[in-house]
């Protein structure tokens, strides 16, 4: 699943490919400085991203415009899941369909792959409409931080169910 897929002038890539300074830089310019004090950031704090499921978008010239993160979390801390996010795109691309394309080769990666169930924080129209993420999953969970609770959503593979009610964190 390492192969690199071209959308018009930007290829999609594994994360590693990219250099984490680059990551970090395209982070504060997308989400601000202070993006750190978010509450995803509390319910992935001391884990490492989930290289298999993590993502990069490059232009031509090689110049990190998109990066899409998956961390290792629980429910109540026995139930894993998968965190998806920060979704980034370089500010004067977005809406061009990097976002989407990331989303979709992280989708059919963990799908291949027979991940666990995967969970973000985000609008609820569109990743519901594109992804199939909803928040009837959600709707008992709390988390270490405000959040606004129809933006927490899950994605759910056949067959599988989730507590109704948990705190989601860490996977420890």
């Amino acid at each position: 699943m390492d192969q690199t897929i071209a959308l018009n002038a930007v290829s999609i890539g594994p994360l590693r490919a990219a250099k984490p300074a680059d990551v970090d830089s395209l982070l504060d310019r997308v989400f601000g400085a202070d993006r750190r004090r978010r509450t995803a950031y509390r319910i992935r704090d001391g884990m490492t991203a989930i290289d298999d499921l993590s993502f990069a978008a490059f232009d031509r010239g090689g110049a990190l415009v998109g990066s899409l993160q998956c961390w290792p979390a629980a429910l109540d801390g026995e139930v894993p899941v998968i965190l998806v996010g920060p979704v980034a795109v370089e500010p004067a691309l977005q809406r061009e369909g990097i976002g989407r394309a990331m989303m979709d080769r992280m989708i059919a990666a963990a799908d291949y792959l027979g991940s666990d169930p995967l969970v973000l924080i985000g609008d609820p129209e569109y990743y519901g409409r594109f992804f199939g993420f909803e928040s009837h999953w959600t709707r008992e969970w709390t988390v270490p931080g405000p959040v606004e609770r129809r933006r927490l959503l899950a994605r759910v593979p056949e067959g599988i169910t989730l507590p109704a009610e948990g705190h989601l964190g860490p996977r420890r």
